[in-house]
C-alpha cells in the first residue's frame, strides 16, 4: 500500500537561528499530515469527534532525526498505517526533502477514546478505509 503524502514548505518560522527546522515543530508537520491523510480517506478529526463522540489521543512518540531540513525546503511527509487492533492505532511516518534526503523517521501510537477518556474500539468503517495493509501489519478485530 502506498502511504499518504503531505507536502510542507518549510517557513522561516520553522527555523531556529541555525536555519535548521526546530526538533520539536516536526510534531506539528506529523500532526498537519495525520490530519490530512485522516480527511482523505473520509472524515476529518473533528468529524470523528463531533459525529462519533470518538477522539484519537497519542499515547507514544517516536522520532529519529537523520538530516536537518531547511528553510525554503520543500518537505514530503509520508503516513502509513502499521497496526490497527481493537482500540489501537499506530501509523509510520517519513519526512524527505525535495532531493530525496530522509529528513526524519518516526511512529505515533494511538488509543480510540470517548469524549470522556473511556477507551472504544476503532470503527470498523475507519479500519475499512485503511484498505489493505502492508505485510506485517496487524488489523485483527482482537
Amino acid at each position: 500500500m502506498e502511504p499518504f503524502r503531505h507536502f510542507h514548505r518549510v517557513t522561516y518560522a520553522d527555523c531556529t537561528v541555525g536555519n535548521h527546522v526546530y526538533y520539536g515543530r516536526y510534531l506539528a508537520l506529523l500532526e498537519a499530515a495525520r490530519g490530512e491523510w485522516l480527511r482523505s480517506i473520509g472524515k476529518s478529526f473533528d468529524d470523528w469527534h463531533r459525529r462519533d463522540g470518538l477522539i484519537f489521543p497519542v499515547l507514544e512518540v517516536h522520532l529519529a532525526y537523520r538530516s536537518p531540513a531547511r528553510y525554503d525546503e520543500v518537505l514530503t511527509i509520508e503516513v502509513r498505517v502499521t497496526a490497527a487492533r481493537g482500540v489501537r492505532l499506530n501509523l509510520d511516518y517519513r519526512v524527505l526533502a525535495d532531493d530525496g534526503r530522509v529528513i526524519l523517521e518516526g511512529q505515533t501510537l494511538h488509543v480510540c477514546t470517548s469524549l470522556e477518556d473511556k477507551p472504544r474500539r476503532l470503527p470498523p468503517e475507519l479500519v475499512a478505509s485503511f484498505g489493505p495493509m502492508p505485510g506485517g501489519a496487524d488489523r485483527s478485530p482482537s
